[in-house]
């Protein structure tokens, strides 16, 4: 019998991985894990190795037999894994500035995740996560995979598609984030609210919010018509909501949702502040440089504060939370990606969704949350379609269906200009799409 945890973290040069240390170490007496194999591609190796002895420092410090391995053979580190956690960046941050920057050119929100960068952060991901797959196939057929990487929901649904895993579950800090804001807003424990999720990854809205198992939905719209309160993670400044439409919509947009119900003003944002301080991977990559300066020092033991400007606060929470509830069969209930098979009815029982499920051995369960109000139905329903036939791109590399899933995406105005975003961008990140590059033999 094998004792303890073996966790392999793809990306595990990621700014991020202190967080997941942390929670490792705050929930060992749950997850016994013996082993985290941290692995990163060779362009991460520096930064591999600086994450990599803090990981051990730690440790160290938490007097917790955890054995910390730093690698770039992914492989070994898949080798017999109980969980595998995925958070890389296919092209690092600077095909993520490209991302933002490109389809400001045309008039056009550049983000990380949404329309045009969203695309293209799928095209260059999902053939990665196919290839880890096939490995895990082979290497450790029973592990779960829990991913953490962008498009999360379009990365999920892809696995489930087009591999043979099925113990897959794509995580987000956004809903945790919405929850631990809005418990900041009632000053009470995170513990005692919880909140009804439905939707799509980063397009999820609150359907009901309880405090103490009470629903207390109306008080929080009230407390959210307050520009001040509208936004709970730090990559997104909220510019705040018409207080007659959140009183209408009668759900918690998340914030993501200011790219579709405020396009002009949060294209007008991204264009000012890409001029002044950049875009927001550029932000980042100063933020990156200044906490890689912090995870050098040999006295740094613990995880620092500075990292919480990161957009991915709380990341570690909700991931080994959800590690620990399928490990111990927990049945509590969180926010997660998974199959929708009949939680929202009015999404395909195939396709990915974002949605509360009561989490355990066998994974998550999604909770039936009936049809989506109608206010929103239409708008899921359109991104759903976007992400399917984004992720049918990604897989064959046909330049004509990249084409037709940048013109149904709402943010993008009109055919002529999804050709000539789509065209740009192709070129600006042909190393790593090669897929649309094939050489054609004669």
């Amino acid at each position: 019998m094998k004792k303890g945890l073996k966790i392999a973290t793809i990306g595990g040069g990621s700014s991020y991985t202190p967080e997941l240390v942390e929670g490792f170490i705050k929930r060992y007496n749950e997850l016994p894990v013996k082993e985290l194999w941290l692995v990163d591609i060779e362009e991460g190796k520096e930064k591999l190795e600086i994450v990599g002895d803090l990981a051990k420092r730690m440790v160290e410090k938490a007097g917790i037999p955890i054995d910390i391995y730093l690698t770039l053979d992914r492989e070994e580190a898949l080798k017999e894994a109980d969980f595998v956690t995925t958070q890389f960046r296919v092209g690092l941050l600077d095909a993520r500035a490209k991302d933002e920057r490109i389809p400001l050119k045309y008039g056009v929100i550049g983000q990380e995740t949404n329309g045009p960068g969203g695309l293209f952060k799928a095209l260059r991901t999902i053939p990665v996560i196919l290839d880890i797959c096939r490995e895990m196939e082979r290497l450790c057929p029973n592990a779960w995979l829990i991913n953490f990487t962008n498009p999360a929901g379009m990365v999920t649904e892809a696995v489930l598609r087009y591999s043979n895993i099925e113990k897959v579950v794509g995580l987000c800090n956004v809903p945790i984030g919405m929850e631990m804001g809005i418990a900041k807003l009632l000053s009470v424990e995170h513990s005692r609210v919880r909140i009804d999720f439905a939707g799509l990854n980063h397009m999820v809205y609150g359907l009901d919010v309880y405090l103490d198992g009470i629903s207390v939905k109306d008080k929080v719209i009230d407390l959210l018509t307050d520009p001040r309160n509208s936004s709970f993670v730090k990559n997104i400044q909220g510019l705040g909501w018409e207080p007659a439409f959140l009183k209408a919509l009668n759900a918690l947009p998340c914030p993501y949702h200011m790219y579709y119900y405020k396009t002009r003003d949060m294209l007008e944002k991204d264009l000012k502040n890409a001029e002044t301080e950049g875009t927001r991977a550029e932000v980042v990559q100063k933020l990156e440089k200044e906490l890689f300066e912090l995870y050098k020092d040999p006295n740094l033991n613990v995880k620092p504060p500075q990292l919480e400007k990161r957009g991915g606060a709380y990341y570690s929470d909700a991931a080994v939370r959800l590690i620990t509830s399928i490990y111990t069969d927990k049945r509590d209930i969180q926010p997660v990606n998974t199959r929708n098979n009949g939680a929202i009815a009015s999404i395909p029982d195939d396709s990915a969704v974002e949605v509360s499920c009561v989490i355990t051995k066998d994974g998550p369960k999604p909770m039936a949350m009936g049809d989506l109000p109608v206010a929103v139905r239409g708008l899921v329903q359109q991104i759903k379609s976007f992400e399917k036939v984004a992720i049918e791109a990604a897989v064959t590399g046909d330049y004509n269906t990249a084409l037709l899933a940048l013109i149904i995406n709402p943010l993008v105005p009109s055919d002529t200009v999804a050709k000539q975003i789509l065209d740009e961008m192709l070129e600006a990140h042909k190393q790593y799409l090669p897929q649309f590059f094939k050489k054609i033999s004669v």
